[in-house]
């Protein structure tokens, strides 16, 4: 097998996410290769979407923020140094700080909130009785509410599912922090709800 085969034959195999060490030899492989960084792209794009519609609640400036998250990554591969567990924490802080910027002025949180509230359907929850639906608009409204920090850990720790260590990896501060964090945003969450009529988590 000639060297440009085996190479090929590696990022195909990678390509499936089969094993965490083909998943870090393919990130090794992209930071000179462009076909390779094609395919990390296909393989972890639908992990970082869906984290920046869950933030934006908005499809077309998810798939902005998606954009912009992987031209930072394109740029900034090179100087990345660690596994394949260590890229997706380092994705997540990329997407975290280019959802934040992109919500920083009033109008685009407004806008954010307004689009929140003229999408009744595509639940977080599942299910479409109408009692639901008033509950994940209002969940919605109360999200975008909050400051950007506090989305964060809420939407890291009850949609992306993370542990507080791992939350704590991918914003770069300990765990402690993180737990205090998380107790002051749902406190507050719990405050916008009660506000809408919904008394919360």
């Amino acid at each position: 097998m000639t060297a440009i085969a085996e190479k090929n034959s590696i990022i195909g195999r990678a390509d499936l996410a089969n094993s965490e060490t083909e998943q870090d030899i393919l990130i090794q492989q992209a930071k000179r290769d462009r076909a390779a960084f094609a395919r990390l792209y296909r393989m972890h794009y639908e992990l970082v979407f869906r984290y920046c519609a869950r933030r934006l609640f908005n499809r077309h400036a998810a798939e902005d923020v998606t954009s912009t998250v992987f031209l930072k990554v394109l740029r900034k591969l090179g100087s990345f140094h660690g596994n394949s567990q260590g890229f997706r924490n380092w994705l997540y802080s990329i997407a975290t700080n280019a959802v934040n910027d992109h919500l920083r002025t009033k109008a685009r949180r407004a806008d954010a909130i307004r689009t929140a509230a003229q999408q009744l359907g595509g639940s977080i929850f599942p299910g479409s009785d109408h009692d639901l639906q008033e509950i994940n608009l209002a969940l919605k409204q109360a999200v975008l509410a909050l400051q950007p920090k506090y989305q964060t850990v809420i939407t890291l720790r009850f949609f992306e599912k993370m542990r507080l260590t791992e939350i704590a990896e991918v914003l770069d501060q300990n765990p402690a922090t993180i737990r205090s964090q998380l107790s002051r945003a749902l406190k507050r969450l719990r405050k916008e709800l009660r506000a809408v009529g919904h008394w919360g988590l």
